[in-house]
């Protein structure tokens, strides 16, 4: 890949993650606000597995940017 599409896809990457940011955020919110109720058995695990997917989705597009900018 050139230069160019690495930044393309660092970009593409990092808008995802802030996407996921904001969802999983707001999902623990949900599922720590509702305690002795059922959603947090369910929205608990999707929020934690949001953080891990947000953090993965931000250090992949930080990758791609530094590949950009610094090269191979």
């Amino acid at each position: 890949m050139n230069r160019k599409q690495h930044l393309i896809q660092g970009f593409k990457y990092l808008a995802f993650s802030l996407v996921l940011l904001v969802t999983t955020t707001y999902i623990l919110t949900f599922a720590f606000l509702n305690k002795e109720t059922l959603p947090i058995y369910l929205l608990l695990p999707l929020g934690l597995a949001g953080v891990v997917a947000t953090i993965y989705m931000m250090f992949r597009g930080l990758k791609g940017l530094s590949e950009a900018f610094f090269g191979r």
